[in-house]
């Protein structure tokens, strides 16, 4: 399944705050969130999702009323060792 990035901007978020969308990211059954990122002191949130493709992880983000920065498909990734497809 396809991997994306998406950039948040967030507001005034609280750790409380933060816990519940966290809660509501990884409640999901239409995409996958693999893993969430959260840069209190700048407002910023970077989710990891598996979508079946673009337009749907959008369909979602927009359902669920997350506005995002932008959207970035993840085709390759290299963890201590060579490129690998995602």
């Amino acid at each position: 399944m396809p991997r994306y990035l998406s950039q948040h901007t967030l507001a005034c978020l609280t750790r409380q705050g933060a816990e519940e969308l966290t809660a509501r990211l990884n409640a999901a059954t239409a995409v996958r969130a693999r893993r969430v990122l959260l840069a209190m002191h700048d407002g910023k949130l970077l989710v990891e999702f598996d979508a079946a493709n673009r337009e749907e992880l959008e369909k979602w983000l927009a359902a669920e009323k997350f506005h995002f920065d932008w959207v970035l498909r993840i085709d390759y990734e290299a963890s201590g060792g060579g490129l690998s497809p995602v």
